[in-house]
């Protein structure tokens, strides 16, 4: 072990100094806003989930709550739960919000048809007025270093559920079609930030970033990320320091994407957050797979085909992280 590495523990992520972090990240914001940026303020879209929550606390514990303002960007597929729980959050900051409904945006874009369509590919009876649909990973790629296999579940009125793995094709065109309505946020984002000559604080944790839980030009398009050094179990630590509702803090993570419910754990991270993180620390920190798996309760060969997941994440989602190329003129 090197010298300056900390002994491998459940605990490691424990936060020593929260009301010192907090301190750090709000003096980076003011001064990115002010100084780097010379904007007025920050807009932040949020949707009654834990990571805009604490991104909108951070901003207000900053700023002042004059100086925050929050969309609420809901559509068709969007539980009332988001709105309701964005709503109380921004009243118990006093942050003024707008509301504004994107779906009649994704049906001049067809999202709702496209990915309707790739969803009748694979199962012809499906009926997008009466069934409900989600994709996820198939969770039997964590026993084994194979890429993981997504699959497609449909829910009948009458609750009968089929499942079947999606054919490369059909998942990229829901994917594609979905990832309209992450784009479409963006775009209502920075309309309020142009208006108002704030800045947008992304919401994205260190988890979502480093393995490409994001939508490029999405939710990926922020002109800060406050929350990018954090670990989600790091994110709820901030939440009680903060004062979330503890509603928000409580609610299991949802994608809030597909008509179905589905966790995030479901679609695409495969383990539950608590050890998640702490499997990535050890995996992107070097630590031995021996001396994590005694920790961990795991074997030795369990936590090397987690980190090979883990670099196949990574690598597979790089593009997503890579920063446009401007290309030189004439010399």
């Amino acid at each position: 072990m090197h010298p300056n590495k900390k002994p491998f523990s459940k605990d490691i992520l424990k936060i020593d100094d929260i009301p010192a972090l907090v301190e750090k990240l709000g003096q980076k914001l003011k001064d990115d806003t002010f100084k780097e940026y010379k904007r007025r303020g920050t807009v932040i879209g949020i949707s009654g989930g834990i990571d805009s929550s604490v991104s909108m606390a951070l901003a207000v514990n900053a700023l002042g709550s004059d100086r925050v303002f929050g969309v609420m960007i809901p559509e068709k597929d969007s539980s009332p739960d988001s709105l309701k729980l964005a709503g109380d959050l921004a009243k118990q900051y006093g942050v003024k919000t707008v509301v504004e409904n994107i779906s009649p945006a994704l049906n001049g874009f067809a999202c709702y048809d496209r990915r309707d369509e790739a969803v009748k590919h694979v199962f012809p009876e499906y009926e997008p007025k009466s069934y409900k649909m989600k994709i996820g990973v198939h969770q039997s790629g964590l026993n084994q270093n194979l890429p993981p296999l997504f699959y497609l579940t449909i829910i009948a009125p009458n609750g009968d559920q089929k499942s079947k793995v999606l054919p490369v094709i059909d998942y990229l065109q829901i994917v594609a079609a979905s990832n309209f309505k992450q784009r479409s946020r963006m775009a209502i984002v920075y309309y309020y930030a142009e208006l108002l000559h704030y800045i947008v604080i992304g919401t994205a944790n260190k988890q979502e970033i480093d393995e490409g839980f994001f939508v490029k030009y999405g939710d990926g398009g922020a002109d800060v990320f406050p929350l990018a050094g954090l670990y989600k179990t790091q994110v709820y630590q901030l939440a009680e320091h903060l004062g979330v509702p503890q509603e928000i803090i409580d609610r299991t993570p949802t994608t809030d994407t597909y008509t179905a419910e589905q966790t995030q754990e479901e679609f695409f991270y495969q383990l539950p957050f608590d050890i998640l993180d702490i499997m990535w620390y050890g995996f992107e920190n070097g630590y031995d797979t021996q001396e994590v798996a005694k920790v961990m309760g795991k074997t030795k060969e369990e936590v090397e085909i987690i980190f090979c997941n883990f670099a196949r994440k990574m690598k597979t989602t790089e593009y997503l992280r890579h920063q446009p190329i401007y290309y030189p003129g004439n010399d």
